[in-house]
C-alpha cells in the first residue's frame, strides 16, 4: 500500500484593505452586511483557503485566513477585491460606484495570537466606537519617504 504525503502549511494571514479614500461605502449593519462576509469568505474558499475571522466597518475590511500553499498572498487579494468589488457595486449598491484602494496590508499571526486576532477582527465596531483600536492591525499601507531622485544630466 503506498502513502500519500501532502505539503503542511497552516500560515495564518491578517488582511486589511480600505475603499477608496476611506469612504463609508460598505454595509454597516444587517443582512448587506452579512451577504458581504458571506461573499468573500466563499472568494477565499475557492482558492483553498480557510477563513478564520472576517469583518470591519464602513470603509475597511478584516479578513483573516489559513493561506494555502497553492496561492500567494498578493494573488488572493487581487481575486478577492477584484471579485468583491463587483459584487458590491452590482448587488449591494445596485449599480452605484465603488471602488477598493489599491492598497492592502497583510501580516502573519502567531499561533499564540490567533484568538486575540479573531476576538479583535470580531469586535470591530466596539474598538472603533471604543477608540481601542490596534495601529498595527488596523495598517492597510506604509508611507515610505523616498529619496530624491537626481536631475538627467
Amino acid at each position: 500500500m503506498s502513502v500519500r504525503r501532502n505539503n503542511y502549511i497552516r500560515v495564518p494571514v491578517h488582511f486589511v484593505w480600505a475603499t477608496h479614500e476611506r469612504m463609508p461605502l460598505l454595509p454597516d449593519d444587517g443582512e448587506d452586511e452579512r451577504k458581504l462576509w458571506r461573499y468573500i469568505e466563499a472568494l477565499a474558499q475557492q482558492k483553498r483557503c480557510d477563513v478564520l475571522a472576517i469583518g470591519g466597518m464602513p470603509d475597511h475590511i478584516h479578513l483573516l485566513v489559513n493561506l494555502h500553499n497553492t496561492i500567494s498572498m498578493a494573488e488572493l487579494m487581487k481575486f478577492v477585491k477584484g471579485s468583491s468589488s463587483r459584487f458590491v457595486s452590482q448587488e449591494l449598491r445596485r449599480g452605484g460606484w465603488f471602488n477598493w484602494q489599491n492598497h492592502y496590508g497583510a501580516k502573519a499571526v502567531c499561533p499564540d495570537a490567533l484568538d486575540t486576532c479573531i476576538r479583535y477582527i470580531a469586535n470591530q465596531k466596539q474598538h472603533h466606537a471604543d477608540g481601542t483600536t490596534d495601529n498595527e492591525w488596523e495598517q492597510v499601507y506604509i508611507e515610505h519617504d523616498l529619496p530624491d531622485t537626481p536631475e538627467d544630466p
